[in-house]
């Protein structure tokens, strides 16, 4: 280690205050969210079902939102944006599609170990492209979980799907 990297990491040591973060007795310690403990109370959009692994719900974050989106085979959310949220995914399982721009004309598909980023404020509708299949992929959204829906479409609008 070279003694410029152990005076950043000693620097680092000692910044910042993450006392917010504190369990009553005082102490700051990771939280974590068993495998069926996660928060289904999170917005929905349609048949695209959001669970929280970690938020402001059920843990102490305060500026991201991290959990597992799905859809059942050949089923949509309704069209959304996420506000003033940045969106980040990854591809799990599935064929999945986003449809975005003016009548939500065009798309991007993505498949597992695809990662996607969704810009704040842009309209967009998630698809599973299969009717056999589920989609799943991991959501990370800073600084929450805004779900704006908007005005649904008609399925025939969107090129390519098909209900299961």
């Amino acid at each position: 280690m070279t003694q410029q990297t152990e005076t950043q990491q000693a620097q680092y040591a000692t910044e910042g205050d993450n006392s917010v973060y504190a369990q009553p007795d005082g102490r700051v310690v990771p939280v974590v969210t068993r495998a069926g403990q996660e928060d289904t109370s999170t917005m929905q959009s349609g048949q695209c079902v959001r669970v929280s692994g970690v938020s402001i719900q059920h843990t102490p974050a305060t500026k991201i939102w991290f959990g597992q989106v799905s859809n059942e085979p050949g089923y949509r959310s309704f069209p959304h944006h996420h506000g003033e949220a940045e969106t980040g995914g990854y591809v799990l399982r599935g064929h999945g599609r986003i449809y975005f721009g003016e009548g939500y004309k065009d798309y991007i598909d993505m498949t597992a170990g695809d990662w996607v980023f969704v810009p704040p404020f842009m309209p967009h509708v998630e698809a599973n492209m299969s009717t056999t299949e589920e989609l799943v992929w991991l959501t990370a959204r800073t600084p929450e979980n805004i779900v704006v829906n908007l005005e649904d479409v008609d399925d025939s609008e969107l090129e390519g799907f098909r209900r299961a």
